[in-house]
């Protein structure tokens, strides 16, 4: 049954606060795609914080404008196009979704939106939202400057011991020969 008027501008509403404050969107195709395998997608998102939308792409592209990115057309996506949106990781909605087309061959990453700066939007293509799912989480990235930096006071401790563990070997070996 078609929407009315009054639920497309809710939908549009709606979608276009999530694209006010958003770092990145995935668009996918999911045509051919189970429906439990859809649930599961949902599920998966709504762990990770990611908004999971599907919208016809007319009601996609008047949000976008009312939200202010212009010159993305999803008119121009094939098949049934659906939205993933993240608002905490700029990475996480692409790793998500190439990740679950791994699994699901009938899901296909399509284009991608992401946040440059204030009112700064970059385009990516399927080739770029693949890469983009290629690159480490913000926590990973977190978990190697926390490792790179406590790297090196590690090794000083372990150089300041060697020097107290070389002490007490030789305090011992004085002691064993006063003792034979």
């Amino acid at each position: 049954m078609p929407k009315t008027r009054q639920e497309k501008e809710i939908t549009i509403n709606s979608l276009t606060e999530d694209l006010a404050r958003f770092k990145a969107a995935v668009f996918f195709d999911f045509t051919g795609l189970k429906v439990k395998h859809i649930n599961q997608l949902r599920r998966l998102c709504e762990k990770e914080k990611i908004n999971y939308i599907v919208a016809k792409k007319t009601i996609m592209k008047i949000a976008l404008e009312k939200a202010g990115i212009a010159g993305f057309e999803p008119k121009s996506l094939v098949g049934n196009v659906a939205m993933a949106i993240g608002f905490e990781d700029e990475v996480a909605p692409a790793k998500l979704i190439a990740k679950f087309a791994k699994d699901n061959e009938a899901l296909k990453l399509l284009a991608g939106i992401l946040v440059a700066g204030p009112k700064e939007y970059k385009f990516l293509d399927l080739a770029g939202v693949k890469s983009l799912a290629s690159l480490p989480s913000k926590l990973e990235l977190l978990a190697k400057m926390v490792g790179s930096i406590q790297a090196p006071l590690a090794g000083l401790v372990n150089v300041l011991s060697g020097n107290l563990r070389g002490l007490v070997q030789v305090l011992n070996s004085i002691k064993d020969k006063k003792t034979a």
